[in-house]
């Protein structure tokens, strides 16, 4: 079987390391998932998502020119383990609402306003307040 860029394989997790997984695809040929290529959600721990001997679908998103196979789980829509739990634990069982550009910056000032405002009122407070000068 043929490896090419962009085609969705099935494989199986032989080793974890602290930088990704390394994935036995057909045909003997080992890849690497690395660590931002997991989930979508920040990765701490490839444990955390997969164990060895797990049955999973890869994309393979890159082939150097030294025959190295880089792979994605992240890329693929349906990820095949043994465990479903793992994905339960991997969204925390619940999904997000998908918030426009302007909507998060819109939050993010607001919040940042509210922090500011709080830290000037305490250190207002740490001087005597506003008007006390040093005479």
């Amino acid at each position: 079987m043929s490896i090419a860029i962009g085609t969705i394989l099935e494989g199986t997790v032989t080793g974890i390391t602290p930088f990704g997984a390394f994935i036995e695809l057909p045909g003997g040929v080992t890849g690497l998932v690395h660590i931002s290529e997991v989930a979508d959600a920040y990765v701490k721990d490839v444990k955390d998502y997969l164990k060895d001997q797990d049955k999973i679908k890869v994309k393979v998103i890159n082939i150097d020119p030294k025959g190295k196979i880089g792979l994605s789980i992240k890329q693929v829509n349906s990820v095949v383990s043994s465990s479903s739990s793992r994905e339960v634990r991997r969204d925390r069982g619940r999904m997000a609402p998908q918030l426009s550009f302007e909507d998060k910056l819109a939050k993010f000032m607001k919040e940042s306003d509210e922090r500011l405002l709080e830290f000037k009122r305490s250190t207002d407070a740490k001087r005597g307040g506003r008007g006390s000068g040093r005479y």
